[in-house]
């Protein structure tokens, strides 16, 4: 056919097939895009594992209310849940016991073109168990730096969920040794935080080192099972003239008469309004900090300050 002769008919073709492949690139661009909301849609994070108690429970109670929604979290080392943050397209937040640092905001306001959100939401301690049959409860900072750096010999041994990548194993390095490795020989890794508990359990001397969530909440029906086997030790107040010992509670986490807290924070590798941020705001808020509160986290929800009227007659 002689294009010559039909230029209408070509200019009709041409028109046809530049609309098929713009329809063909919209649909391609729908599929590849995120169609989650806060209210339904389903997404995958990564939580470190430390928090899994209480995490679920945020998950189940936000899943019950917004029954279109499904969470897929996978519990693992600190470590890991920042791995699958750079590495994992599909993965959408974690939570982790640190913000990220500057660069890491860089690299990924390179790589994505925005920054990750990221916000701190409840305090956690660090418990210090020992088993049931132990009299030795008392516990002060410069000890447990002694026996980590195996000057206190190897009687004891102080149980960790796991050798390398943890938030346990970082914050012990951190805060405890002062950036110096600890002695190997003095420290026993398991798997998880479950596995420390149950080692605790079954060995005189052993002391292990667990988040609060863990071991914290009287309402806990397996958690006050769990104190028929293990104790939950007092550990060393600088700060206090009452008491020179505490345990922890939210009261202490709050006023920091408990030495050992560090914070939790979501990463929200998110820059629209989708599940993730909703889930984000409701951990956030009052009915995610609830949860905090009930798993004897410390919440940090911002409370409003009114001007109000006493009457003083009352």
């Amino acid at each position: 056919m002689d294009r010559n002769q039909y230029p209408g008919l070509y200019r009709w073709i041409g028109s046809l097939l530049l609309l098929l492949a713009m329809a063909a690139c919209n649909d391609g661009e729908k599929k590849a895009g995120f169609t989650d909301s806060p209210k339904q849609g389903t997404i995958n994070i990564s939580v470190d594992e430390s928090f899994r108690p209480v995490i679920e429970e945020e998950i189940r109670v936000y899943e019950a209310l917004f029954p279109g929604t499904r969470i897929n979290a996978a519990y693992k080392p600190e470590a890991s849940c920042f791995k699958d943050l750079f590495s994992d397209t599909m993965n959408r937040m974690i939570i982790v016991t640190r913000g990220l640092n500057k660069e890491e905001a860089r690299f990924y306001n390179d790589s994505l073109g925005f920054t990750p959100v990221s916000d701190r939401i409840a305090a956690d301690a660090i418990t210090v168990v020992v088993n049931k049959g132990s009299t030795d409860t008392l516990f002060t900072l410069n000890r447990l730096e002694q026996q980590l750096s195996g000057k206190l010999g190897s009687r004891q041994l102080i149980v960790f969920d796991g050798l390398n990548a943890t938030s346990t194993v970082r914050y012990a390095v951190d805060s405890l040794l002062h950036g110096a490795a600890f002695d190997s020989s003095v420290v026993r890794a398991v798997r998880n935080s479950a596995e420390v508990l149950d080692y605790v359990a079954a060995n005189p001397d052993a002391i292990g080192l667990v988040g609060i969530s863990w071991i914290g909440n009287p309402e806990d029906t397996a958690q006050v099972n769990l104190l028929k086997k293990i104790k939950i030790a007092y550990l060393e107040c600088i700060y206090c003239a009452d008491s020179p010992y505490v345990k922890p509670t939210q009261a202490s986490i709050i006023s920091r008469r408990y030495p050992l807290v560090r914070g939790l924070y979501y990463i929200l590798k998110e820059n629209y309004n989708g599940l993730g941020s909703g889930f984000a705001s409701f951990l956030k808020y009052q009915k995610g900090q609830l949860i905090f509160r009930r798993a004897y986290l410390a919440p940090v929800m911002d409370f409003g300050i009114r001007d109000v009227k006493i009457n003083e007659k009352l």
